[in-house]
């Protein structure tokens, strides 16, 4: 709590006067404006620095539709039980929220409060546009604290030294998900959950499965090429390292025998045939549209697609989830989709919008946008509820699992500015036209690691 906040916690219990409160915030730097918010927060009965009425915390994210709805939904909460006056302002493209969050932080009218990407946090603690968040954190009145979110998903938001700048509003940890008519058409009986159970969900077995699959001329697995979180999930799933120093330091991944072997295993079963690269995909044919039609076994994906699944059970899908398989037939590690709630730095109005920014990735208020067929996973601990209620998957437990033992991707990565579409663009060479796999990663490593170097102080 800033030393404004003690004084305002002050006059709300009597201890000051009026006068006294503001000759002691004008000593602390407050301007008068400022001061006069916090008088008028303190007439109208709030507490704990909430913004007056006439005083709104504007807060944005990117958000279709549906999502804005839900995000509405929030914000009229949350401004009915805290007697404020919080403005919910959508950006409906992804690709223009960045270009006019910048903009907008320029010209000195950007929310108080927004979502950050993970591609997007390193600029913003590089342009020192948002502000950091350990010390608030740490406060003795926060009602959130660093151990109430996992510790897998601060990815870019956490630099090595410690200081946090974003808060993971929530997740999608991988997870296979698999079509249960499609595999019994190839022959297959036992599910991959029933082996996972049995310590036998191995590489494997998911192998066989696939050949199965081809053989009835089916799509055994996609594997997607949005993000190179997909391959990286298998390498680290299987014993392999991408990035060495915890994930701030190199590329290392063409050193390590077993991340080599896993790259080459993917290409293989690619020039095979029995997976196919999303690259491929006409571009009217996304994965979810091919598994609902009952074309495709395998997807790695999280839960966003959940309430598209469960609109098709009426037109005969039929679906569960498994963790990635692993050699050791464990589960093991998951790559997790994120995105974080940041703290405009020139905020007029910080302990509100600190505030705000708790409450919307407190326990409660994950639950409250998340239940209710919501398309993503709580990073918070103790809501687990709202992914476990109506057993959808039936095994819903792994994405709970998956985000247990998640990780973001890598700061290495996230923190040099372009690197994840570049290492993506030289991968799609191995999976569309062949490249030998060694020569691939010593590619990468040879154009990444200088890059890497470069933007390391942003790391820190």
């Amino acid at each position: 709590m800033s030393d404004t906040a003690h004084l305002l916690r002050d006059l709300q219990a009597g201890g000051i006067n009026r006068r006294a409160f503001v000759t002691r915030a004008l000593a602390l730097g407050a301007s008068f404006s400022a001061i006069d918010i916090m008088l008028q927060a303190c007439g109208g009965g709030g507490s704990g620095g909430a913004a007056s009425s006439t005083t709104p915390i504007k807060w944005s994210t990117w958000a279709g539709a549906q999502s804005a709805k839900r995000f509405q939904a929030f914000t009229d909460k949350y401004n009915a039980d805290h007697k404020t006056n919080v403005k919910f302002l959508a950006i409906p493209s992804y690709d223009e929220y960045l270009p006019k969050i910048l903009a907008e932080l320029n010209a000195g009218i950007a929310p108080d409060v927004f979502y950050a990407a993970d591609e997007h946090i390193i600029k913003l603690i590089k342009n020192q546009t948002i502000a950091e968040l350990t010390p608030l954190l740490t406060g003795s009145s926060s009602q959130i604290k660093q151990d109430d979110y996992f510790p897998g998903l601060w990815g870019a938001a956490k630099t090595h030294s410690g200081k946090l700048y974003g808060i993971p509003v929530d997740c999608n940890p991988l997870v296979v998900w698999y079509n249960k008519k499609v595999l019994a058409q190839a022959g297959i009986s036992e599910m991959p959950a029933d082996l996972y159970a049995q310590g036998q969900w191995t590489r494997d077995a998911f192998q066989e499965m696939l050949n199965k699959l081809q053989a009835v001329k089916k799509t055994g697995y996609v594997l997607d090429n949005d993000s190179m979180m997909y391959h990286y999930s298998w390498v680290l799933n299987n014993g392999g390292q991408i990035y060495d120093n915890d994930g701030y330091g190199n590329f290392v991944a063409n050193q390590d025998a077993k991340s080599i072997e896993i790259f080459q295993w993917l290409a293989d079963n690619v020039r095979a045939k029995k997976i196919t690269y999303g690259a491929t995909l006409p571009s009217n044919q996304g994965v979810d549209l091919m598994f609902m039609a009952n074309q495709v076994g395998f997807l790695t994906e999280g839960r966003y697609y959940l309430s598209e699944f469960k609109d098709a059970r009426s037109r005969g899908l039929d679906y569960d989830i498994a963790p990635i398989p692993s050699n050791a037939g464990k589960g093991g590690i998951a790559g997790v989709f994120l995105a974080y709630i940041v703290m405009n730095k020139k905020t007029k109005n910080p302990d509100a919008a600190y505030q705000f920014l708790s409450n919307y990735v407190y326990k409660d208020g994950e639950i409250l946008r998340l239940k209710d067929d919501g398309n993503a996973v709580p990073s918070v601990k103790g809501a687990d509820q709202v992914v476990l209620d109506g057993s959808d998957p039936m095994h819903a437990q792994y994405l709970l699992d998956a985000r247990n033992n998640g990780f973001a991707t890598f700061a290495s990565e996230m923190g040099t500015p372009g690197l994840s579409a570049d290492i993506v663009s030289a991968f799609d060479q191995v999976f569309l036209k062949g490249a030998d796999v060694q020569a691939t990663l010593d590619k990468v490593a040879t154009m990444v690691n200088p890059r890497i170097k470069e933007a390391q102080s942003l790391l820190q």
